[in-house]
């Protein structure tokens, strides 16, 4: 039953909404997120710390930093593996289209989150798609928002929390003969003594930790990239060709449809970025800002860094080292490419940015999780939640997941669904706002 589910809530319907609301969404913003990257980093840059008088309990900063701890994880290292191993090497160029539109659902939700945040109980921030479709859309539409919390903290025990704990556990086994018990021990231990310290504690540590990985594993890849310098330009050919045509079955590649290519290449962009799941602009309702558009600008490079340049490092590594052809899928094929260039060391790269990764998103998600379980239960339950997600970790480090990775999966995909009704709905708001800030600063610079 969960399978028949899974096939639907990922299939053809999904991932033509997700495309045709971030279409819809970069339509109405007039392409503003990709003409205006450069405002994002600019923003980026700023938001270091906070201005004064600002209200969250976070810098922007640290608030992209904290999304990308939950989005860069084994989907820009397994995820891009399997997609083209499905869907071939033009799931590449499919995966690239998604980030761009995705942008502007990234830049979206992050306008919404801000714009409809609440001060809680105990004074922090929160906000995200259960507050902005309750205070944006209306109390008659709360159910909706309840629908998403409920999927969300289901989520957060799978796909944020045993699947990763678990992809750790294989990685550090299969590289360095690590029993899983030790790993998920070490994890949990680790994890918990940032996760019970609450949102300022995991962006603090995300705020180091995410820049610092995110720049070893890019270096790593510009050396695969360099060694395998004389193959880039065949290796973008083979993307740009077979992102339209079929990709034949060689050696132990046994082939791809066009259909293959845009449904895998779509399917694991969204899963390595989460633009439309609304599970990002949790975190940037924390943001100490005042201005919704200046937080959405920061938010939207989320996409951008994750899948166009993370997810595109390891595309290019694994096809420019000729393994896609092996037959290999997942993060053993990544590790293969990795260990075919750089023979010893190479292995040792994958395993570790995995580890790290995962770790990572772990963190992010477990405050994702934690912002759910506060809307159905109330803030006086959070650590009650903080105490379980911190618990089950080495559940996942030892266990099968096979079920769990599919029951995870379905309820990721869920989330998705009143998120994008409530993006739909609230899109006059955000394009009012945007065009109002973009004016009164056109009207504050020097002609």
């Amino acid at each position: 039953m969960v399978q028949s589910i899974n096939g639907v809530v990922w299939g053809p319907v999904m991932l033509i909404l997700l495309l045709g609301v971030g279409l819809f969404l970069q339509a109405g913003l007039r392409l503003m997120p990709v003409l205006r990257l450069g405002t994002g980093f600019s923003m980026l840059w700023q938001g270091r710390q906070a201005g004064s008088g600002d209200k969250g309990e976070i810098s922007p900063f640290n608030a992209l930093m904290t999304s990308l701890s939950a989005t860069i994880g084994t989907g820009n290292i397994a995820g891009v593996a399997t997609a083209i191993t499905l869907g071939g090497p033009g799931a590449v160029f499919w995966m690239w289209v998604t980030a761009l539109v995705g942008m502007a659902t990234k830049y979206s939700e992050a306008v919404c989150a801000v714009r409809f945040r609440e001060t809680d109980e105990a004074g922090n921030h929160v906000g995200g798609p259960m507050y902005y479709i309750r205070n944006g859309l209306g109390r008659n539409w709360a159910w909706l928002g309840v629908l998403f919390a409920l999927f969300g903290t289901v989520a957060s025990f799978g796909i944020g929390n045993t699947v990763q704990a678990n992809s750790v556990a294989d990685a550090l086994f299969t590289s360095f003969n690590i029993p899983a018990w030790l790993t998920g021990i070490v994890i949990m231990v680790l994890a918990g003594s940032v996760i019970l310290g609450g949102i300022k504690r995991i962006s603090a540590v995300a705020g180091k930790l995410v820049p610092l990985m995110a720049v070893a594993y890019f270096l790593a890849g510009i050396v695969i990239l360099v060694i395998n310098a004389d193959e880039i330009i065949p290796a973008l050919g083979l993307i740009i060709e077979h992102a339209f045509t079929p990709a034949s079955a060689t050696g132990g590649f046994a082939g791809a449809a066009v259909a293959s290519a845009i449904r895998f290449g779509v399917a694991r962009g969204v899963f390595s970025n989460e633009a439309g799941l609304g599970s990002a602009p949790i975190a940037h309702a924390a943001a100490q800002t005042s201005d919704p558009v200046r937080q959405g600008l920061v938010a939207m490079l989320g996409t951008f860094i994750d899948t166009l340049v993370i997810c595109t490092i390891t595309a290019l590594a694994i096809i420019t080292s000729g393994q896609w052809l092996s037959g290999e899928s997942g993060a053993a094929l990544t590790s293969m490419a990795f260990r075919h260039t750089l023979p010893g060391p190479g292995d040792y790269i994958v395993a570790i940015a995995l580890a790290i990764f995962a770790f990572t998103t772990i963190l992010g998600w477990s405050y994702y999780g934690e912002r759910c379980f506060q809307f159905l239960f109330g803030a006086r339950f959070c650590m009650v939640y903080r105490v379980l997600f911190v618990l089950a970790i080495p559940v996942g480090a030892m266990a099968h997941l096979d079920f769990i990775w599919l029951l995870a999966d379905t309820f990721n995909a869920l989330m998705a669904i009143p998120n994008l009704i409530a993006l739909l709905m609230l899109s006059p708001v955000v394009f009012s706002l945007t065009r109002e800030w973009f004016a009164r600063e056109a009207a504050h610079t020097p002609s």
